[in-house]
Formats: structure tokens, sequence, C-alpha cells
């Protein structure tokens, strides 16, 4: 006999998840493990209840669903299906290679297809494994699509998520395919995201970039001291000196350096 699949449910909505929760309880075999009101307490739960399905509210504030599949732990990715009031992100869903999208208010019908669907994928183990790692890599690029400027910044320290606030970024350094985050109070962080994609989103005039890998806060710049070959040493609050490059210096000195 099979074991009853295992679910999580994560929305800020109290409603929602009422709503989800009650239909989940007349199928038989369904085991609800836990529900989180927000993106962090879903990837807390997650993790420690490593569910086989979780049903996502893509908008959910901070992190939303595509922030809670890009922060997960690599090994704790559930079969996803996402619960959204917009019918445009079913294409979103399915290019994510998630299990189905629900449209709220969700239907009893709906929601059953959804959970045979994920069942009949549970059974076919061998093909969970590129499930993870392209929902992974789409949720990353879609989420840099968003318009509105970032305010924080989701960071992960061990089994914690610090929603860190963009105001408090004195520069971010990229290295490969990580990136360094140095605070005013000179506390350090890191991520795994390309520098372009998070330059889009932090808005353009907040921070300035200095070099093909390295970015920093305007509002955080003291001192610019000119060095040989027309380029500058930039010396920031919290006492960080970063080098321009040739090309970015002339950026810097059209954009800081003149009255």
């Amino acid at each position: 006999m099979r074991e009853r699949l295992r679910v999580i449910i994560a929305d800020d909505e109290r409603p929602a998840r009422s709503l989800l929760k009650s239909m989940l309880s007349s199928h038989d075999d369904v085991e609800l493990l836990g529900e989180a009101e927000n993106g962090a307490e879903a990837i807390e739960l997650i993790e420690k209840k490593r569910p086989d399905l979780a049903l996502l509210d893509l908008q959910m504030p901070e992190i939303d669903g595509l922030g809670v599949v890009r922060l997960l732990k690599r090994n704790a990715t559930p079969m996803i299906a996402f619960v959204t009031a917009y019918d445009e992100y079913a294409v979103r869903a399915f290019e994510l290679n998630a299990v189905d999208y629900l449209l709220k208010p969700v239907e009893a019908g709906r929601l059953r297809e959804t959970l045979s669907r994920a069942i009949d994928r549970l059974d076919r183990a061998d093909v969970r494994a590129d499930d993870v790692v392209r929902l992974e890599t789409v949720a990353s690029a879609l989420s840099q699509q968003d318009s509105l400027p970032l305010e924080r910044i989701p960071v992960r320290k061990r089994d914690e998520i610090i929603l860190l606030p963009v105001e408090q970024i004195a520069s971010i350094i990229a290295d490969g395919e990580l990136l360094h985050i140095l605070t005013a109070k000179n506390e350090k962080h890191t991520i795994s995201y390309r520098l372009k994609d998070l330059e889009a989103r932090l808005g353009g005039e907040k921070f300035i970039r200095l070099g093909r890998g390295s970015l920093a806060n305007v509002a955080m710049i003291t001192k610019v001291h000119s060095m040989p070959g027309g380029t500058y040493r930039v010396t920031l609050t919290n006492g960080q000196e970063l080098q321009t490059s040739r090309l970015h210096s002339r950026i810097l000195r059209d954009k800081l350096l003149r009255l």
C-alpha cells in the first residue's frame, strides 16, 4: 500500500490556508504536515518536515513562491504546485516544470487533479532530480523579471533566512557564481545570484557600478581619490576601499563628480 502524500501549505492569507486545509482533510491519501503564512516560514517548514508536495502561494510578501524555491536547500526541494489569483502565472508554473498551478478560489476538483499528478510523479522518482534543477534555475530567472526595485534581499545564514534591507548594503562584489555583500556595519553575507541581474532589481539611482564585478551604494561613498590612468579609489562609510575600472571611472565622474 502506497504511503500518503505528505503536503504543506504556504499562503499569507488565513482564509486561503483554511480552505486548502479543509479540502485536504477530505482526502485519505493525503497527510498535511503543516502550514506557513510567509515565505520564510515556508522554507523552514519544508526543510524541517521534508514534504512530498508544497502548495505555495506565488504572491507572498518579502519572499514569494519563486523566492522560496530559489532559497531552498537543493536536497530539500519538494514537488511544487503554485497557488495564485492571477491566470497569467499559469505560464510561469509550467515554465518552472512545477507539478501544477491552482487558481484562487481553489476548486475541489482541480485540487484533486493536482494531488493525483503529484502522486503519479512521486511514483516516478527518476525524474525528480532533473525537476529540482530546472525548478531552481527558472525560479531564479523569473524572480529577476519583477519590475519593482528590491527593498530587502533574503540571505541564508545556516538555517535562518535574513531579510537584509537594501539601504544597509555598502557594496556587492562578484566572485564567480557568488555575490559577497558587505553592509555599513561591515557584516558579510553571500548569495548565489548574477551581479547584472541583482543590479537591475536594485533600481538605477541607489547603486553605481565601479567595475565589472562591483557595485557600491551611492549614499555611502564618502571620498573619491584620483589614481594614475584616469581611475579612482572610492572610500565608503564602512572604511572599505574599491578601485574603479577605466570605463566605470567615466560613469562615476559624470554621475557624482560634476556639479
